[in-house]
C-alpha cells in the first residue's frame, strides 16, 4: 500500500493492540503503531491490550487537554509529556493505564 500523507506529525491509536505485532509471526517487529512510523508519522500513541472504552474516552479527553500549548495550539512535541501527564492525573483500574505507549520524537 502506498501512502505519503503530507507533513505527517501525530497520530493517536485508541483502538485495542495497536503496538502489538501478529501472534503469528513472531520474529515481525511492524504493528499499526510502528506503521504509522515507517509512513512518516514523528510520533504515535498506541496501545498494548484491549482498552476499555469507557477509560479511553477519559484518557483521550486528558490527554489532548495536555496536548495544547500555553498559546492555545495543539503541539505535536507534547505527546510523550501529555501521555505521562495524563497517566498521572486520571482515576482509572491500573490495567487501563499502562497499556498506552509512545513511540517517536
Amino acid at each position: 500500500m502506498r501512502c505519503e500523507p503530507e507533513n505527517p506529525q501525530f497520530a493517536y491509536l485508541s483502538a485495542c493492540h495497536t503496538t502489538v505485532g501478529d501472534k503469528d509471526s513472531p520474529d515481525e517487529v511492524i504493528h499499526l503503531a510502528s506503521a504509522m512510523q515507517f509512513a512518516g508519522f514523528r510520533s504515535v500513541i498506541g496501545t498494548m491490550w484491549v482498552v476499555d472504552d469507557g477509560e479511553t474516552n477519559k484518557i483521550t479527553s486528558t490527554f489532548y487537554k495536555h496536548m495544547v500549548d500555553e498559546s492555545g495550539c495543539l503541539d505535536h512535541t507534547r505527546a510523550a509529556f501529555a501521555l505521562n501527564k495524563t497517566m498521572k492525573s486520571v482515576r482509572i483500574p491500573l490495567d487501563q493505564r499502562v497499556l498506552y505507549f509512545h513511540l517517536g520524537a
